[in-house]
């Protein structure tokens, strides 16, 4: 696994493992559900990542969906592909709501709704409260 990877909590943070991708569970909960998806190959540019990564990309993105919508009912998703900070190839899929939403008796809020993302913001959560939601999500994959 990359560093990247390692960086976003793997394995504890696992949601979904692929051939050629991973679904994490990142650990700032910018809103419900935050994930991070890494490509598993040592790519440090989108167009440097294999052809079979690529074509999995499709099926690991629609079962992130699912997930999702499955485990919170998000109203729109964004995928974000930042690299800024940590060099290999991933996105922060952020589940985007127009109305706050509750998880564990703990309110979640998408603080820049309908605007983009806001990445200095975010709901505080603890180890706990993410192990829950990671349980939770594991139950629509």
């Amino acid at each position: 696994m990359n560093d990247t990877i390692r960086k976003f909590g793997y394995p504890d943070s696992t949601v979904k493992e692929f051939t050629n991708w991973i679904i994490l569970l990142r650990p700032h909960q910018l809103t419900l559900g935050s994930l991070v998806l890494v490509c598993k190959e040592p790519a440090t540019a989108f167009s440097a990542v294999s052809t079979e990564a690529f074509a999995e990309l499709r099926q690991v993105t629609t079962q992130v969906e699912r997930g999702l919508q499955g485990a919170f009912r998000y109203d729109k998703i964004n995928y974000l592909m930042l690299m800024m900070v940590d060099p290999h190839v991933h996105f922060h899929v952020v589940p985007r709501y127009g109305q706050e939403r509750t998880f564990e008796g703990q309110k979640f809020y998408d603080y820049a709704w309908p605007g983009p993302p806001d990445f200095s913001r975010g709901n505080q959560t603890t180890e706990e409260t993410n192990r829950a939601i990671l349980a939770h999500l594991k139950a629509f994959y």
